[in-house]
């Protein structure tokens, strides 16, 4: 065993009905760290990147951090690696709650799997003893049954990830969900474990995770706990009124994404905000494993239509499913909320694509027959039930599944999907917030906030206030921001605990639990390694540089309303300058130099 990192791999071939275990390359795992890094550095390694996504060649890596299963800043993180069929990109997938920290305590670091079963399966893994058993009797069932299913006949204490039905059924958004309400949301990860006829993984163990210098890691869990128990957005703004506290703020700064980003105010934002949710449905908080935020909701809705217990929704979510779709109902949206997490679906993409179908029916694109419903902005009805016929694969929903690329492409008009690399915006406009304009055309997965936030210092002043319209310096900070998130989202470490803690605090963590000696210089540099590894991937899978763009309405249609009226997203004064940064050609290539810097020239 070395400390920090297990050692150890479980892989498990379905085509086979066979698994082994494996030593893990712990020379990669010193210059990827684990987790997102990793499993990249795995995937990019074993699967070639023009293999069809649904193909029995594609893997699926199930990788934990470092960092994931100790104690002191909400490090209980892993990532669902492969590659995407929404995109095409590289996916990597994050996840927290329970079941990450139960897969360390189960004595491994990853679980790669590969091939196809010929029938529904899922994996019992007790500690380092594995059985691939029968799921024909959960193929077809939400999520929650699944997981109480599999804890009854298997081990009542056993943490679970699976697929629900929008899964199985090939929606190309669907997630996989672990503790019933924790997912590795976006990119269609569900999709390939669908594909390859696996239902579910369930974890027990009963181990541990070894730091290499245990009196250096508490200094280290005191210092980060204190530092998170101070700043107003972890030990305030989150715990309150979780992560949609940013419900009015973005609306009041005028980059609120409204009817398919046909505005950048919700008029009605008040009546779907953290503070009504508070006032309406929120019964209590939750954190993952070991979290001192506690950002989760606990909510039921009590509603005429619904009477529903659950968890969420959150900020996006809140934003896809109302503001994007011009619902002011937070009944519905909760409901909506539920049902993605019941048939496992990303509830960005979800709620983006039945704006986008609202918008193309507006347009006169989708007509009421063809739709089943009328589909008018506003109709949080109409949202409910495009929802839940997507999650069981019927009806019009089979065209929701595909998301709003390819339904908008479809009809002829792919430029109303509010899409990058073929991924839906999350809620924030990048006419409003300029570094997140560039942050969305330079995502790796398609448009993305949880790969550099730039609204975090552009909004919320964290770590320091920019102007939001400023492109001057945008670059530089959206790199740093991307670096940094790589060596997060690989070390196993939630990403909320970074506005509270920066880079110090996490090589404090990693030297402690590894037994290095890296600088912070050091630890960026492998997220700069990253980040690039993951840009060569999706540069040999045919995902060229002309995609680190962002559709017309946001570089041609100025904002029609709010504070920033008028403004366009100035992608192009900010893209040359981030190129250069990263040491890449003017066309967006990295250069022999840059890769020989990171270990990466062949």
């Amino acid at each position: 065993m070395a400390n920090g990192w297990h050692g150890k791999v479980l892989r498990v071939d379905l085509s086979a009905r066979t698994w082994r275990i494996e030593e893990l390359n712990l020379a990669w795992a010193r210059e990827y760290i684990g987790g997102r890094g990793l499993g990249t550095k795995y995937l990019t390694e074993e699967v070639p990147a023009e293999t069809d996504p649904l193909a029995a060649a594609n893997k699926l890596i199930f990788a934990t951090g470092p960092l994931t299963g100790t104690y002191g800043a909400a490090n209980g993180r892993y990532v669902a690696v492969t590659k995407s069929p929404l995109t095409g990109t590289v996916a990597s997938s994050n996840s927290g709650g329970y079941f990450p920290s139960e897969l360390r305590y189960a004595g491994f670091d990853m679980i790669i799997i590969e091939g196809k079963a010929e029938r529904p399966v899922y994996l019992k893994i007790y500690n380092q003893r594995v059985e691939i058993a029968d799921a024909s009797h959960l193929w077809g069932k939400t999520t929650f049954a699944t997981e109480d299913r599999i804890r009854r006949e298997f081990h009542g204490d056993a943490k679970v990830a699976c697929i629900g039905p929008a899964g199985e059924n090939l929606v190309h958004y669907a997630c996989i969900v672990n503790d019933k309400h924790r997912a590795a949301g976006r990119s269609g990860v569900g999709m390939v474990m669908g594909s390859k006829n696996l239902k579910a993984v369930a974890v027990r163990g009963t181990g541990g995770v070894t730091v290499a210098d245990p009196a250096a890691f508490r200094e280290a869990a005191r210092e980060s706990s204190r530092l998170l128990k101070e700043h107003p957005v972890t030990a305030e703004g989150l715990p309150a009124l979780g992560t949609a506290v940013l419900v009015n703020i973005i609306n009041q700064s005028g980059a609120m994404p409204t009817r398919n980003f046909q505005a950048g105010t919700f008029d009605r934002a008040e009546e779907i905000s953290g503070e009504r949710l508070v006032q309406t449905y929120l019964k209590r908080n939750k954190g993952c494993m070991g979290c001192v935020i506690a950002c989760a909701r606990v909510t039921g809705v009590v509603d005429p239509r619904w009477s529903e217990d659950g968890e969420g929704p959150e900020y996006e979510t809140i934003w896809s499913m109302g503001a994007a779709c011009g619902i002011a109902d937070l009944a519905a949206i909760t409901k909506g909320n539920y049902l993605c997490n019941e048939y496992g679906m990303d509830t960005i993409t979800a709620g983006s694509t039945v704006a986008c179908a609202m918008e193309l029916y507006e347009k006169g694109y989708i007509t009421e027959a063809e739709a089943g419903m009328p589909l008018n902005f506003g109709d949080a009805d109409a949202m409910v039930k495009l929802l839940e016929l997507t999650g069981k694969g019927e009806g019009f929903g089979k065209k929701i599944g595909l998301g709003s690329w390819r339904l908008a492409a479809s009809y002829g008009v792919p430029e109303l999907s509010m899409t990058v690399k073929k991924q839906e915006f999350p809620a924030y406009d990048g006419r409003g917030i300029q570094g997140m304009a560039l942050e969305y055309a330079t995502s790796n997965r398609g448009a993305c906030h949880v790969r550099g936030y730039m609204v975090s210092p552009e909004i919320l002043g964290v770590p320091e206030k920019l102007d939001p319209q400023a492109t001057a310096g945008k670059a530089g900070w959206t790199k740093a921001f991307q670096d940094f998130t790589a060596v997060v989202d690989s070390a196993g470490i939630c990403l909320f605990t970074t506005f509270g803690i920066g880079a110090p605090q996490v090589t404090k963590f990693f030297n402690a639990a590894t037994g290095s000696a890296w600088s912070v210089e050091q630890l960026l540099e492998a997220g700069d390694r990253i980040w690039n590894l993951e840009r060569l991937f999706n540069l040999r899978a045919g995902i060229d540089p002309s995609q680190d763009t962002l559709p017309p309405r946001l570089l041609e249609e100025p904002l029609p309303d709010g504070p920033l009226k008028g403004e366009v997203a100035k992608l192009g004064e900010m893209l040359p300058e981030y190129y250069q940064l990263r040491g890449w050609s003017e066309q967006g290539i990295p250069t022999e130099d840059k890769l020989h810097a990171l270990g990466l020239a062949k």
